[in-house]
């Protein structure tokens, strides 16, 4: 049997500058927002590293392509849901590459093969370290803080669609606002909350 030394895709997450995590991060708010130029430079930021995690699950080029395609489309459909998760922009959307090319491989009906004595090793843990978890603890103590600072309307409906997933067209429907002017109030709230937390 031959073995084939699965690579683990966290071990080469590049570690963001505080600036470099603030401009994906806001390019994934607004990509959920529908901003499509805010897509495309957020494909062009991360496609060759998503392209390359893709290809090591795969090992296979043109399916690894193909796969990216579908890691984007994904992308563009769940951004609004980014800021519930506590992960950083790259370990996401890494994460969303690595389980849709496991998917595929499922499809095919074969799998990465790992020797058993390495297993173990090779296996990334996926809970925050201590230090990590401080961090997400003192960003959403932030978050909370600034979200205080808006109106009680506006920070509802941030919480509702970054933090619970609600879509723009239930909150719309909740607030019996036009889907664009809610649209345009989340941009607005975001863009204040972007000041404060920068403060």
């Amino acid at each position: 049997m031959r073995f084939i030394r699965w690579r683990d895709p966290w071990k080469d997450i590049p570690v963001l500058s505080d600036a470099r995590r603030s401009e994906l991060e806001t390019l994934i708010s607004r990509t959920a927002l529908g901003d499509r130029d805010a897509f495309e430079a957020l494909y062009d930021a991360t496609s060759a590293k998503l392209h390359a995690v893709c290809l090591s699950v795969l090992r296979d080029r043109p399916e690894a392509e193909e796969t990216l395609q579908e890691v984007y489309i994904r992308v563009w459909q769940s951004a609004a849901r980014y800021a519930s998760n506590g992960l950083s922009p790259m370990t996401w959307l890494i994460t969303i590459a690595r389980n849709r090319s496991i998917d595929r491989l499922r499809a095919r009906g074969s799998r990465p093969v790992t020797a058993p004595e390495d297993a173990a090793a090779m296996i990334a843990c996926s809970a925050p370290g201590p230090e990590s978890a401080t961090i997400m603890a003192q960003e959403r103590r932030m978050l909370d803080e600034c979200l205080s600072r808006l109106a009680e309307a506006q920070a509802g409906a941030v919480r509702a669609v970054y933090l619970e997933g609600v879509t723009y067209a239930d909150l719309a429907a909740r607030e019996g606002m036009p889907i664009n002017t809610v649209r345009s109030w989340l941009r607005r709230s975001l863009l204040r909350l972007k000041d404060c937390v920068s403060q």
